[in-house]
């Protein structure tokens, strides 16, 4: 995949593939919750999911230089129209949440994308608290 070739959905799943590799490493669950929304959400209706393989590929390129989580917001900021920026907010927060933990890595790049996205604090409140209600399990999770 080359950069020229980034389409909105694309943009949206580097988004989700970036926070769940914010850790240094993509959890079965987060890799499981990405392919649902891809298979759920009218925004991925037609999209190919043989592409995530090549957006997963673009994230690890990216983050392995200095300057690439910037160098990613870019890239999903020019690819978005602006009516989808609380989408991939969203989204980012979906999978953050999915394995029921949000690691400090995680919590930095959510605070990137909320500002260089534009996603204003009140709505991002709102955004962040709907995803930690879908994720919420019947039996509290345990401290390790």
């Amino acid at each position: 995949m080359t950069i020229d070739s980034l389409s909105p959905q694309d943009a949206l799943v580097a988004v989700m593939i970036a926070v769940s590799a914010a850790d240094e490493r993509v959890s079965d669950r987060e890799l499981a919750w990405i392919f649902s929304i891809i298979d759920i959400l009218p925004v991925f209706q037609g999209y190919d999911r043989d592409r995530v393989s090549n957006v997963i590929g673009l994230v690890h390129e990216l983050f392995e230089d200095e300057d690439g989580i910037d160098a990613l917001v870019g890239l999903v900021d020019q690819a978005l129209p602006d009516h989808l920026h609380e989408t991939a907010y969203a989204l980012a927060c979906d999978v953050s949440a999915a394995d029921g933990k949000v690691e400090m890595t995680e919590l930095r790049l959510l605070e990137i994308l909320r500002y260089d996205l534009g996603v204003d604090r009140l709505t991002s409140a709102a955004i962040e608290r709907g995803a930690r209600a879908r994720h919420q399990r019947l039996e509290p999770r345990e401290s390790a």
